[in-house]
């Protein structure tokens, strides 16, 4: 009797400790996911504000308001 219920606590621990594994890497994958998202939303904005600051950039220029006021 005594060899029965450790088989079936062993085979308990193991399912535990698969279906904790399973969530685990889920979770894993989730927060990766995010992360790369995150990322490349990140990259995107910069080079958005990229664009602005050379737009900016070319207004402002001495050459450029000389220019304007010329025409």
């Amino acid at each position: 009797m005594g060899l029965r219920l450790r088989f079936f606590f062993a085979v308990f621990c193991f399912t535990t400790l698969l279906v904790l594994t399973v969530y685990l890497r889920s979770a894993n994958n989730r927060s990766y996911y995010r992360l790369i998202t995150l990322k490349a939303e990140h990259n995107r904005l910069k080079q958005q504000l990229w664009q602005k600051q050379l737009q900016l950039e070319s207004l402002t220029n001495p050459a450029a308001i000389s220019q304007h006021l010329q025409h």
